[in-house]
């Protein structure tokens, strides 16, 4: 009986640390259910609601984790009007926790208005960070992380599609897009097309999951690669496409090319491009790229 009033104590002790008056932003997990952090659950558990994307399949999460606070439905289609209904309930006293299918919300999902909202009535926005596709993939893309550009899902019509590529051609940061399984190959072809089929990208499908597959490749391997494997076209994708590079207008010298050669067989390119720019003087940008196109095998 003791250990049950303690129990009992920890409870109510924790309910007092969530905070009332409070939009809790959740993040669930992408794929292995490992990665549902403690956090996560226990904020599920105390708030007085939760708003899901699609209740049937937040269900089924919230079931495994033995978590019954009731949900109520919240997707693009009913956002602004549930979004009202949430905050009137925020304004007398209660927490409401925000989740999406999978991930961190509002990063391709909805929820943006609802948050937006939240800061504007002074309601306090409360993050409970864990699994996102986008930082996962971005991770071990062996791309560039120190400047980047989420794009999300481009359109869905061709000529949309190639017209934001077009917008996106020069963009010095690494590139981050998310893409469905039907339109994955198309996409590929318009990003080698648009981009160029001598870009590096990674393509990172079904993170987290048992057919978890990441491959980094030039856009035009990358390309005939999916569109030669049906099984490449399916399942949740994320490609990362390695940003726009100045041509180089002349040649390196001889040393230089020396130099970086020796340090890209030690060191990853990126690292050895900044060394070797310490080492010769020349520019980082010009010698990471000269690596990636000629001496990254």
């Amino acid at each position: 009986m003791q250990g049950i009033a303690r129990l009992i104590v920890v409870i109510q002790d924790y309910n007092v640390l969530l905070e009332k008056n409070t939009l809790y932003v959740v993040a669930t997990p992408i794929g292995n259910l490992g990665d549902m952090s403690q956090r996560a659950q226990d904020v599920l558990s105390a708030v007085d609601v939760i708003a899901a994307e699609d209740t049937r399949h937040s269900g089924k999460l919230l079931q495994h984790f033995g978590i019954t606070t009731p949900c109520i439905a919240f997707h693009e289609h009913n956002e602004r009007q549930v979004s009202e209904f949430i905050l009137n309930r925020i304004e007398k006293g209660e927490r409401v926790a925000l989740i999406s299918d999978a991930g961190t919300p509002l990063l391709s999902d909805p929820g943006f208005h609802l948050v937006r909202e939240a800061h504007q009535r002074g309601l306090k926005v409360v993050p409970v960070p864990g699994a996102s596709a986008l930082l996962a993939a971005l991770s071990v893309a062996g791309l560039p992380t120190d400047c980047f550009k989420f794009v999300g899902f481009l359109p869905s019509k061709s000529a949309a599609r190639q017209q934001q590529l077009q917008a996106l051609q020069q963009e010095n940061c690494t590139l981050v897009f998310y893409e469905s399984p039907h339109r994955i190959a198309d996409s590929l072809s318009d990003m080698a097309s648009i981009l160029g089929e001598q870009r590096i990208a990674t393509v990172a499908r079904e993170l987290t999951k048992t057919f978890e597959t990441i491959k980094q490749e030039k856009l035009a391997t990358l390309r005939d690669w999916v569109k030669a494997d049906e099984n490449q076209q399916r399942g949740e994708l994320v490609v990362i496409v390695q940003g726009w590079q100045a041509p180089v207008s002349e040649e390196l010298d001889a040393d230089v090319i020396r130099i970086l050669t020796l340090l890209v067989a030690e060191l990853p390119v990126k690292q050895a491009a900044k060394l070797a720019a310490e080492i010769t003087g020349e520019k980082k940008n010009r010698l990471y790229q000269y690596a990636l196109e000629n001496l990254k095998n």
